[in-house]
């Protein structure tokens, strides 16, 4: 078993650009992700940034973005791709964004998007960080979140699910009830040097209810709403 950190660094980190079909590909994703919802604004703040799915598009439209995550090889993919951009990267912890940022003036907007938020390992630190968020946002600023719905799992053959193929890499995931997690099991098999090779690892994710995140949101003053988003997720959309 590994933690989140060690899952990402020991296999993820290197693909996770090729998993979602390549960079550009990703931020135009990204882009197609955001577009519709993001508020008036200047200031963007990007949690669990990864290479700049989110952070890039943003960027490229002229916001000025402080961007998180705990993958050192991640921040140094997105680094490099925002060379020129109004880009600040910092390898820190979800819950240390308001001290890495160091800025006086509040975000428009703070995403966190993929499924980085049942990255933490409980509902009681989703709730202090949907708290310091609340707290942070100015007045009209907004904060879009997307998460899985882990409240039912699937099953049997069902529970191994297809990420990507093509003829160098295979990676496979398959997910184990936990109670109040999922166990997240990751198999790549990837060609080096004319033979394949096979990586597997796991970490844990919470089975985060849409219900109290909604309730974290309003103890923390954000008007929020959660509706069907991309990809088979969930989209928080809270306003402060």
């Amino acid at each position: 078993m590994s933690s989140v950190e060690q899952h990402y660094d020991g296999l993820l980190a290197p693909v996770y650009a090729w998993m979602v079909g390549g960079a550009e590909v990703a931020f135009d994703t990204g882009q197609a992700d955001l577009a519709a919802f993001v508020p008036e604004g200047s200031l963007a703040v990007d949690l669990g940034a990864g290479f700049g799915m989110h952070t890039i598009p943003l960027a490229r439209l002229g916001w000025r973005v402080i961007a998180f995550d705990s993958s050192p090889l991640l921040i140094k993919q997105l680094s490099e791709s925002a060379q020129g951009l109004p880009v600040e990267t910092h390898c820190a912890d979800l819950l240390d964004f308001e001290v890495g940022s160091g800025h006086r003036e509040t975000p428009n907007l703070i995403v966190c998007m993929g499924d980085t938020l049942t990255h933490l390992h409980s509902m009681e630190l989703v709730v202090q960080l949907v708290g310091r968020i609340g707290s942070r946002l100015c007045r009209g600023g907004r904060f879009i979140a997307t998460f899985r719905d882990y409240s039912e799992l699937p099953v049997g053959d069902r529970r191994f699910i297809p990420v990507r193929s093509d003829e160098h890499r295979i990676l496979t995931c398959f997910l184990e009830d936990e109670g109040q997690h999922v166990r997240v099991h990751d198999l790549l098999h990837e060609e080096v040097n004319g033979k394949w090779q096979t990586k597997i690892s796991s970490y844990r994710k919470l089975r985060l209810q849409p219900g109290a995140l909604l309730a974290a949101c309003r103890a923390a003053g954000l008007r929020a709403t959660i509706e069907q988003g991309p990809r088979g997720m969930l989209r928080l959309l809270a306003d402060a």
